[in-house]
């Protein structure tokens, strides 16, 4: 009964907010339709043979430990929405060590050096509720601080830079360190039709500087011409740019994802790089939604830099995803690492499958919800087939 009440006042808060609070769902729109839906059957054209001819080092993906996932339990780490930092700290650094057969100090010199800048990869949708949690970034920081990295060689990001404060992902809670959007969005613009905040005189989008014109996801796929588009997805046409913050500033990049489905998928480590990462992107849900969780991750921007991936599973949400549905979350209190992202990502829609199965959700387990998984298996980018995945359970 406390875990009921503790869910149902959340959902009063969310719903007493205000336009720019409840903007999620104006943002993802109708997603996990699209996860029903998408089909290869009419495969649409990219890009992803150029990006596959450009070398691959050999630290690159799957990274130091293809196929080794890590999964820890403590059923003490949150309760309702309250969580204990100093567990959520030891469960991460033991998941980390697990991992790495390394103390912290030895596992921040296999994946980092001090030279390095830093960017751990947030999802602040859901705000407060089903986002990152505050106290998974704060351990992650204090070991990257701890080892020798400058706080100003760390960036916390997202796409959009009003979703970061609002998750509280600000720089009184993390002094020192950069909170990066890649670009503006003007929520209120949706409801005023005032554009001047986001809208140059000339008809350009406020953000586009901060996207890298060389270096981009071309998929045939046209983006909608409305200024609502524009106002979200910063450029129209075929193109998908990455943000310079990837492209032409960081040199690793720690994914911090959160256990939660779109539909009968999940939305978790590669989505929340592979649509997290460039910007005009709803255009690609339908026709290739799954698929640009693979593709996005083979380019050399995430590729070569992505050295560590962490799915908050403290606080997850198995129905209503992916944004934030107090209905469907519960206290999972799991934290999962790996440096192969679609390892990961095969492990944990196995657990969601199961997951609402167990609550009574009808379960559609077409390999559409999975093939962009062996997809990357196939690209050599990561280890998809659960007989070849060495999953290590605390």
């Amino acid at each position: 009964m406390k875990r009921e009440n503790a869910i149902h006042g959340f959902e009063k808060k969310i719903k007493r907010r205000d336009f720019i609070k409840g903007s999620a769902a104006v943002l993802l729109g109708t997603p996990a339709l699209w996860a029903q839906t998408a089909s290869g059957s009419n495969r649409i054209k990219t890009n992803i043979d150029h990006v596959l001819k450009i070398p691959k080092p050999s630290r690159a993906l799957p990274g130091l430990f293809p196929g080794r996932v890590v999964q820890m339990h403590n059923a003490e780490c949150s309760s309702g929405q309250n969580v204990r930092s100093e567990i959520v700290r030891e469960m991460f650094r033991k998941t980390v060590m697990t991992l790495t057969d390394s103390n912290m100090k030895n596992s921040f010199k296999r994946f980092f050096s001090r030279k390095d800048v830093v960017g751990i990869k947030v999802n602040p949708v859901g705000a407060g509720l089903i986002s990152t949690r505050l106290e998974v970034v704060d351990a992650l920081v204090d070991w990257l601080v701890e080892c020798g990295l400058q706080r100003n060689q760390i960036v916390i990001w997202d796409r959009f830079d009003f979703m970061l404060k609002e998750a509280g992902f600000t720089e009184e809670r993390y002094p020192g360190i950069a909170i990066e959007g890649l670009q503006t969005m003007d929520v209120q613009a949706l409801q005023s039709q005032d554009h001047s905040r986001w809208l140059t005189p000339d008809g350009h989008h406020v953000s586009e500087d901060q996207f890298d014109r060389n270096v981009y996801y071309w998929a045939d796929v046209e983006g909608p011409e409305d200024p609502a588009y524009l106002n979200q997805h910063v450029f129209r046409g075929k193109y998908s740019y990455f943000g310079k913050l990837i492209t032409q500033r960081l040199t690793r990049i720690i994914n911090v994802a959160v256990f939660k489905n779109t539909g009968n998928g999940i939305s978790m480590a590669t989505k929340n790089l592979g649509y997290g990462s460039i910007c005009n992107t709803n255009r690609l849900h339908q026709p290739l939604f799954f698929d640009v969780c693979t593709e996005v991750l083979a380019f050399p921007a995430i590729r070569d830099k992505l050295v560590l991936n962490i799915t908050d599973g403290i606080i997850a949400q198995y129905e209503g995803g992916p944004g934030p549905n107090a209905n469907f979350t519960y206290n999972h209190n799991t934290l999962y690492a790996a440096t192969d992202p679609f390892a990961l990502d095969s492990i944990c829609h196995a657990q969601m499958v199961e997951k609402r199965r167990s609550m009574g959700i009808r379960v559609n387990e077409h390999p559409r919800f999975t093939e962009y998984l062996r997809y990357a298996e196939r690209l050599n980018l990561g280890i998809a087939d659960p007989g070849k995945i060495d999953h290590i359970v605390i």
